[in-house]
């Protein structure tokens, strides 16, 4: 593979030139000067925060899913294995809440068990391994809805299954299938007819919202807030969490600061860090969460002397997943700074020892492993970041 192919540069560049748009028009209507523009396009500057990612996808009209190239070619068994179930996972979106599956319904036991089963696979960051297991947990719950004993307890895990898928399809890069399991998240809350629920429904539809309007990801955040009941704070810490984190890309620092207080205070008052409520196992919100989001809104707001200074969260209660983003986090916002490259290596390297499906489907990881492979690479790193490219199906040619 040519790096070249591998960044979104040459992606932007190929929908600009497609699109017939000048460098200079593309830049003004992205809020960057045409030389800033000019570098990503030649892979000189790689695209590190969504901001920029989603300033040039909104100026080309495209999803930021294209300039990032998902889906990805599989690049090991495992990768092989959760993209080939996209189409699967999609058409168990297809069924509707109240349509029964044609399938023998199996004992409740045996449908826990294997929801208990998803959960670990969920927390340990097994993409595959979640991907084979959804679609048929969906239909199964589907029939249990019909069963008036089964009806409420299936629902509640169905509410979950299906944010969960919404985020399978995300990582898998298929975004449009995210929209139709948000969808499906608020149609088994709606049945539900709690108010706390209906308020995690919306929580899901704002975490879910794709990278092309952050302010309305903002509004949404904020309206979702004046409704979420007091009696669950998890919805209400991580209703803040999203708005600073769409603040940070809209660049307004002092809403970010705000929404991070906000959150960091919710999370204090807990006693849990993640708390035994079901819905808390949604969100995973608590101390370490809040720590891992802090480090992804300062890796957006250029806020590196933080990361520099700050010694790693204790991780060790919090899913693979977010441990993982933690890393890529930190290792994207120290390669900014040629002095720590080999730091920020160091972290993408241990995101990857962590949880390597997450992180090789990961776009501004790859994109900083591109990046370094053309010329940027940390001395005396060569092989360390060779073999991760290689991990990644990244590779220079020659």
């Amino acid at each position: 593979m040519n790096l070249d192919d591998s960044s979104i540069g040459r992606r932007v560049r190929e929908v600009r030139s497609w699109r017939k748009i000048s460098v200079r028009v593309l830049a003004g209507l992205a809020g960057m000067s045409p030389g800033q523009l000019s570098r990503i396009e030649r892979g000189l500057r790689p695209v590190t925060k969504r901001a920029t990612l989603e300033a040039l996808a909104a100026a080309l009209r495209v999803d930021p899913a294209e300039l990032v190239g998902k889906p990805y070619p599989p690049s090991d068994e495992q990768s092989a294995a959760a993209r080939s179930a996209v189409g699967t996972l999609l058409d168990a979106l297809e069924w509707r809440l109240g349509e029964s599956p044609e399938t023998p319904s199996r004992p409740w036991a045996a449908v826990q068990a294997d929801l208990d089963r998803q959960e670990r696979l969920r927390l340990g960051g097994d993409l595959a391994g979640q991907a084979e297991l959804v679609p048929a947990l969906v239909l199964d719950l589907l029939a249990a809805v019909a069963v008036p004993a089964q009806r409420r307890a299936a629902l509640l895990a169905l509410l979950r299954l299906y944010d969960n898928l919404g985020g399978l399809l995300l990582a898998l890069g298929a975004p449009g299938g995210t929209l139709l399991a948000v969808d499906r998240v608020r149609q088994v809350a709606e049945q539900l007819d709690d108010p706390v629920w209906l308020a995690v429904a919306e929580w899901s539809r704002v975490q879910r919202h794709r990278g092309m309007n952050r302010e309305r990801q903002y509004r949404l955040a904020v309206g979702a807030l004046d409704r979420a009941p007091a009696t669950h704070p998890e919805t209400v810490g991580m209703l803040h969490l999203t708005a600073a984190l769409s603040s940070a890309v809209l660049g307004d620092v002092d809403r970010v600061t705000t929404h991070l207080a906000e959150a960091e205070a919710v999370a204090a008052a807990m006693d849990a860090d993640v708390s035994p409520w079901p819905g808390a196992g949604m969100m995973l919100f608590g101390r370490t969460n809040v720590a891992i989001w802090r480090a992804t809104i300062g890796a957006e707001i250029g806020e590196h002397a933080w990361v520099h200074d700050q010694a790693a969260p204790g991780l060790a209660g919090i899913s693979v997943n977010r441990q993982a983003s933690y890393w890529v986090d930190v290792g994207r916002t120290l390669l900014a700074d040629r002095h720590r490259r080999g730091q920020g290596l160091a972290a993408l390297l241990r995101a990857e020892s962590v949880a390597p499906q997450h992180v090789r489907h990961n776009g501004y990881a790859r994109e900083a492993v591109v990046n370094l492979l053309g010329g940027g690479a940390p001395s005396g790193a060569a092989r360390d970041l060779r073999g991760l490219a290689w991990r990644m199906g990244i590779a220079p040619t020659g």
